[in-house]
């Protein structure tokens, strides 16, 4: 009778951990950021720059990004669907028929010590080291070389990581930021990320994409390389150091190649638990206008400082000030310098 009893609880405690294991896990969680800017230049467009597409408007109290995001698990499956809305959505979804949602993916392990993946759907980008939840990042706006590659990819994505310190991901798209196709003739655009941890505390990434884009009316190929080196030197310093460059060819100018490209330095100092600052300097070099559309070429240098208090763990107040200085007059009222303030205040759980 004994026996039995063990038998039956073995049995009883075996099927409570299966049960246990293919059990629904939801998680949900959300971001929240109220922002004020003030360009000295006073434009009187809708948008104050037009190669910036966060905090984007001059002299009002504004909400940038407000997101609710639920991520979901069931045994080897896992989902995210997230909705949001803000200056950011209006910036960056202008053009998409979808722009309720941020993201909405499944994804599913392929084996059980999840060293492989493949995910479907809208996800975030793969290139760059700056979320679109901008309180993760260093500095309160976004670099140029940030603002002006993909937040978002829509198509499917294979993840491999053998060990603690490589992953490697391929992916096909719908193209460079995109959820709807605009010509459904051309193939689908594909890249590549690679990830090495030398650490906790070191990570280096390269990301690629290749595929057919616009270049004004023209559609032609696009090649594009995306390189950073995120590295925590101690408890007080954190630096970034990255650079994006890129190649459009272009028939219409007897096949010439258009380039550009990005560096971009960032380093955090923690002053103490509650107040960090960091600094800023980058130059981004579009001369035949690929990516940033403006009256003349795009040559130009920027730097910024930032204060953050972080009253918790949940919540930032974040002040920058931000200069670009241009080779040619490409701002508004013909100046070819520009200097503005933001200030934030985000909430996240």
């Amino acid at each position: 009778m004994k026996n039995i009893i063990k038998v039956l609880m073995i049995g009883f405690s075996a099927m409570s951990f299966a049960q246990e294991k293919d059990s629904l896990k939801i998680k949900v969680s959300g971001f929240l950021e109220m922002y004020y800017a003030y360009d000295f230049s006073n434009p009187t467009t809708d948008t104050k720059l037009p190669f910036m597409y966060n905090y984007n408007r001059h002299n009002e109290f504004s909400v940038n990004n407000g997101l609710i995001r639920a991520q979901l698990q069931y045994g080897n499956a896992y989902a995210s669907i997230a909705v949001h809305a803000g200056t950011y959505v209006d910036d960056n979804f202008a053009s998409e028929d979808i722009k309720l949602l941020s993201e909405a993916y499944v994804g599913m392990y392929l084996n059980d010590n999840k060293k492989s993946s493949i995910e479907v759907g809208i996800m975030p980008s793969y290139i760059g080291f700056e979320s679109a939840t901008t309180a993760s990042n260093l500095t309160l706006t976004r670099s140029i070389l940030a603002e002006n590659s993909p937040y978002f990819m829509t198509g499917i994505k294979y993840n491999y990581k053998p060990n603690d310190k490589w992953s490697f991901s391929g992916l096909v798209t719908n193209g460079w930021q995109r959820i709807n196709k605009p010509q459904k003739d051309v193939a689908p655009a594909l890249g590549t990320q690679v990830v090495y941890k030398s650490s906790e505390k070191a990570t280096l990434n390269w990301s690629t994409f290749i595929g057919k884009e616009f270049y004004g009316t023209e559609l032609a190929m696009r090649y594009f390389n995306n390189l950073y080196w995120d590295n925590s030197w101690n408890s007080k310093w954190r630096t970034i150091l990255g650079f994006d460059f890129g190649i459009q060819d272009s028939s219409s100018l007897n096949d010439k190649h258009l380039f550009w490209m990005s560096p971009v330095l960032i380093a955090q100092y923690s002053i103490s638990p509650k107040w960090q600052t960091a600094f800023r300097v980058e130059y981004y070099q579009d001369e035949d206008n690929v990516i940033i559309a403006t009256s003349d070429a795009f040559k130009t240098s920027g730097a910024s400082i930032n204060f953050d208090y972080l009253p918790n763990s949940k919540v930032k107040l974040r002040t920058e000030a931000r200069y670009f200085d241009s080779k040619e007059a490409i701002f508004f009222d013909n100046k070819s310098n520009n200097f503005f303030v933001t200030t934030c205040l985000s909430f996240e759980f």
